[in-house]
């Protein structure tokens, strides 16, 4: 007998000497186990390792024993049924299993956040001995709960949202009460009897959803969102199934049977034990006792050989499994691009099934090669590249070249070309309060830019900046005065910088030329296909529906695919009754249990949070708004129906005018959709013009001219200009503006002249041929980007229009990224902790109004004292609630307050230097970002500390005011007072004055007043009028300006 279980001293010895650690360590280990289960399931997995590394070293400045390398996983996790779970689904990385375990320990139901449908997919392979199903949107689902708690099922509620039916409380509390000896539960109005054996699991798709503590308290929140390990094991096993399928089916087997042998040898051991601790006297005596031993160790020798067997044949398999490797990582950095997308609009949401359903799609329609390494190239290509095409057509045009570009950083950072420190600086700007360094040069330089090149010098490669721009401030200047600075090279040392570093100066100097720095940094990297979207294909994501897929329109302003939709439903035989519409809210319902195979379900909504997730996900989803740019304008007239059909285009009795008019047309159309991209220069108000506007001007521009023989130019113009697109205008300048416009394109010379021109530069005409192709080959070779004097603007607007879209492109990438420091080895925590202590060390004290209303009392005979009291008022209502957030953040981050919610966008936004809400809903209007915010804040208290020091000053500082209508209203008031003329009889009059920024003294009447700008225009200092503005110079600050009554 001790020859027979000789074989087993080595592996016993070591199994005791790890369970005497085990069990000296086991208080510690099962506090922190205890603590994970308790409190971070909610979390993901790098703040949850934070967390029990700080719990780690509590406990060993305590003395509390437990393992150095402390893991959940290790004290409470069973490897046969891991690797049971694992089999039925449950991703392998330890997050995943970590998770299960908080799911089998928890004390209280688990509520898991699921958006990728991992847990409902483990839950229903585990559980799938009658499992029950159940949404809170079945008619019957309290019955099959009812039915579940007496005889003991499993149940799994999916898909819930932020609130649960109240009559699952007495369920989630698990408020058992006895009626003699059977235990039982309330549920609704009904008493049912309770199984001990009956299990609850809910899951919710919600990516972030936000439960109330009410909830939260009664339920385990877990966080089961995949995590890029678990997510590269599910691609590494598809693709090698796919390209290999013995290869995968032997893996999988020897997974069943290493479980299996695993398991065997469990039972084994404890067989062993239970005969050696059980047997009574002798163990040599007792002859079953040896017969188990000996039989146990027969199979135990076995199971053990097998195994060798089986870890030498998956270590073979491994290596070939994984070559495929690269696919799988590269797949997973795109699900994970994708799945941000949802944080910057909420229709974005994309589901794990769809993407690995065009994973599959791509791997059998790529192009196949003996080689391996150009096998996962074309794999590579072709999955990014279907990947791109599907995500984009559901995309607004403002997000796709974000995607992108996206895309490339993730690919990039994947392969370790991306330092994160210059990346993060590229979307924010770095975050800092002032400049101890002067502008070189203030004349052509802005103070902004200056700032952020200092900032930009302590990055690597681009250390010296600073000082290269002091020493070469011609060279730099070049770079600034350029057209194309993005593709020109900078002076020496930095004449080599390239990809995100180059971008990073670009954004210093030229933030506007930031999106085609972009659109070649994609360019370079991934080639021409990713920087020109696919255009709108409706037959295709037709194609890609069923009769259970819907499809969903997502609606912008401008958009209308109803007219769309029913032609494409006339060319594919769906005309009549077999379209119906059907305006939810209305009580008009269609319900059927079994689909025709031709039924589709076509949904339009505008963006809404309330849109369901599930429907999202698993619906092909579009956007149909006008294109972006001037030439996909065109191209999109031209290639869409009417004018796509040759029975349209050709059906004028008058063809030369008809094609010339209607190129007009279509520009005119483009011409006032493109304006609403340069904001208030555009616009006054932006108006939502849209293809049916188009689309009634040209029905009526061909009926005209067939029913009348000469041109009815002036009811035309009344037509289109006063009712189709003038009918949604609403101001009188832009009214005008519109007329204008449209007086380009409808004018006798376009008929007559030969290539009529639609501007000064000649590059807008009326093509030579007027047949549709040759306008259709006209249009593609018009510049993509055009130039403002198109648009009857200057160029400046241009600039203007830029760096709008430069802001934006970044604000959404800031919206997909996870929270991270960006000041080199200092955390995000200590570098928020150091700001808030700048700041708070440069906020001066409260005003005391009390003592100023002594000084500057309320007075017939002055107003300004009131104007005075009511701004400082709110100045202390501002900084009062920017001192305690402040003081409160950093309690917070030291661990002393709770991180609220209200604080945690405090710190988030202070992490990209903007302005928090908080402060923005007590502050004055601003656009300044969080450095620029506080030093403007500072110059506004002190224009107030020096009035009231100094008493009322001779000139105001108009942009130092909170409320600038109660200075505007004080004026007027002591105007009214002194001559006794009712305040309803004044108006102002105004008179710029040549002082730039000081007068001598007060005026008699009405107020000096500084601090005015002008956009679009500048002053002409000389001639004292306003002038067109200076290149590149967006706003020019007023001189005094007398406010005369």
């Amino acid at each position: 007998m001790i020859a027979g279980l000789g074989g087993e001293k080595d592996r016993w010895n070591a199994a005791a000497e790890s369970l005497t650690v085990a069990y000296n360590n086991i208080v510690g280990d099962v506090l922190l186990s205890s603590g994970v289960i308790a409190y971070l399931g909610a979390f993901t997995v790098d703040f949850r390792q934070e967390c029990i590394s700080s719990w780690l070293e509590l406990c060993k400045e305590s003395g509390i024993p437990c393992s150095d390398q402390f893991s959940v996983i290790d004290t409470l996790g069973d490897p046969v049924l891991i690797r049971s779970w694992q089999i039925a689904g449950l991703p392998v990385d330890n997050f995943s299993v970590e998770n299960s375990i908080i799911v089998k320990f928890g004390r209280r139901w688990p509520l898991l956040i699921d958006p990728q449908g991992q847990a409902s997919k483990w839950i229903k392979n585990m559980e799938k001995n009658n499992l029950h199903v159940i949404k809170l949107t079945d008619s019957n689902y309290i019955r099959i709960l009812e039915s579940a708690l007496q005889f003991g099922h499993p149940v799994l509620l999916e898909n819930v949202g932020e609130d649960l039916d109240p009559v699952l409380e007495t369920v989630l509390t698990k408020a058992i009460f006895k009626e003699g000896p059977m235990e039982m539960i309330k549920i609704g109005d009904n008493i049912v009897p309770y199984s001990q054996d009956f299990r609850f699991y809910i899951t919710t798709r919600l990516q972030n959803p936000h439960y109330l503590p009410e909830i939260s308290v009664k339920v385990t929140l877990i966080n089961f969102m995949i995590t890029p390990l678990g997510l590269q094991d599910q691609l590494l096993g598809i693709v090698a199934a796919k390209e290999d399928p013995q290869l995968e089916e032997n893996k999988n087997k020897l997974i069943l049977e290493s479980a299996e042998n695993k398991r065997l040898l469990k039972e084994i051991e404890d067989r062993i034990l239970e005969v050696l601790s059980s047997s009574e006297g002798n163990i040599l005596e007792d002859e079953t006792g040896c017969q188990v031993l000996t039989s146990s160790k027969i199979l135990s020798e076995e199971i053990s050989a097998k195994e060798i067997v089986a870890e030498k044949t998956k270590i073979e398999i491994d290596a070939v499994r994984n070559g495929y490797q690269p696919v799988a990582l590269h797949s997973s950095i795109l699900f994970f691009c994708i799945s941000s997308l949802s944080n910057i609009d909420p229709m974005y949401q994309y589901s794990l099934g769809w993407f690995i359903a065009l994973y599959h799609q791509s791997i059998d329609n790529s192009v196949a090669s003996p080689n391996l390494e150009t096998r996962i190239t074309n794999l590579n290509d072709h999955f990014t590249a279907s990947i791109y095409r599907n995500v984009c057509r559901s995309l607004f045009e403002k997000d796709k070249l974000l995607f992108s570009f996206l895309l490339c950083i993730g690919i990039l950072r994947g392969r370790g070309e991306i330092n994160e420190e210059v990346w993060r600086f590229l979307l924010t700007g770095g975050v800092a309060l002032e400049n101890p360094y002067p502008n070189p040069c203030p004349e052509w330089l802005s103070d902004r830019a200056w700032s952020e090149i200092v900032r930009a010098s302590n990055l690597p490669h681009l250390e010296g900046l600073k000082d290269c721009v002091q020493k070469n401030v011609s060279g730099w200047k070049t770079v600034y005065d350029s057209l194309n600075p993005h593709e020109i090279g900078y002076p020496d040392p930095f004449s080599a910088l390239d990809g995100l570093y180059k971008m990073t100066v670009l954004r210093c100097l030229r933030p506007d030329k930031l999106i085609p720095a972009v659109q070649n940094f994609v360019l370079k990297n991934m080639g021409q296909f990713y920087i020109e979207p696919p255009t709108f294909d409706l037959v295709g994501s037709y194609s890609d529906s069923n009769c259970c897929t819907p499809l969903i329109f997502v609606l912008s302003p401008g958009a209308d695919p109803m007219a769309a939709l029913l032609k494409f439903g006339t060319d594919i035989g769906m005309i009549g009754n077999r379209i119906q519409s059907i305006s939810l809210g209305q009580g008009q319902v269609i319900t059927s249990d079994r689909t025709d195979i031709n039924f589709r379900l076509w949904l339009t909504s505008y963006p809404s949070d309330t849109f369901p997730v599930s429907v999202l996900q698993n619906g092909v989803k579009m956007t149909n708004e006008p294109p972006k740019g001037l030439r996909a304008n065109l191209l999109r007239s031209y290639l869409s129906d009417p004018i796509s059909s040759t029975s349209f285009y050709d059906d004028c009795t008058k063809p030369g005018e008809w094609h010339k008019l209607l190129f007009g047309l279509c520009f005119f159309h483009a011409l006032v959709q493109e304006r609403r991209k340069f904001g208030p220069l555009g616009w006054n108000i932006p108006y939502e013009f849209n293809e049916s506007d188009l689309r009634i001007s040209m029905t009526q521009l061909q009926m005209f001219l067939n029913d009348y023989e000469e041109l009815p130019l002036e009811a035309l113009t009344y037509l289109t200009g006063e009712c189709n697109y003038g009918g949604r205008v609403t101001d009188d300048k832009d009214r005008r503006l519109l007329l204008s416009l449209l007086s380009i394109v409808y004018t006798p010379e376009i008929i007559t002249d030969q290539k009529y021109k639609f501007s000064e530069s000649g590059l807008y005409h009326i093509p030579d041929h007027l047949d549709r192709r040759n306008f259709v080959e006209y249009i593609r070779s018009l510049p993509i980007n055009p130039h403002p004097e198109v648009f009857g603007l200057h160029e400046n607007a241009d600039i203007t229009k830029d760096n709008q879209e430069t802001q934006q492109l970044l604000d959404g990438i800031l919206l997909t990224q996870g929270r991270t420091g960006g000041a080199g080895a200092q955390s995000s925590g200590e570098m928020i902790y150091d700001l808030a202590d700048d700041i708070l060390e440069k906020l001066p004290p409260d005003f005391d109004i009390e003592k100023i209303m002594e000084l500057y009392p309320v007075v017939y005979t002055e107003s300004m004292n009131t104007v005075l009291r009511q701004e400082l008022i709110r100045f202390n209502r501002l900084t009062s609630v920017v001192r305690e957030s402040l003081k409160n953040l950093q309690k917070a981050v030291k661990g002393l307050v709770v991180m609220s919610s209200e604080l945690e966008e405090v710190f988030d936004c202070m992490l990209i230097g903007k302005v928090p809400a908080m402060w923005a809903a007590k502050s004055y209007p601003s656009l300044k970002p969080l450095g620029s915010y506080i030093t403007d804040l500072l110059a506004r208290l002190n224009f107030f500390n020096k009035w009231v020091d100094e008493g009322i000053p001779s000139i105001f500082w108009l942009s130092g005011f909170f409320f600038t209508q109660s200075f505007l209203t004080g004026v007027s008031q002591n105007y009214a007072r002194k001559y006794h003329i009712p305040i309803d009889f004044l108006g102002y009059q105004f008179e710029v004055l040549t002082n730039e920024t000081e007068v001598d003294a007060k005026p008699e009447d009405g107020a000096y007043v500084v601090g005015l700008f002008l956009e679009g225009a500048r002053w002409d200092r000389v001639r004292m009028i306003l002038n067109e503005s200076y290149p590149k110079v967006l706003y020019d600050t007023l001189p005094v300006v007398s406010f005369l009554i």
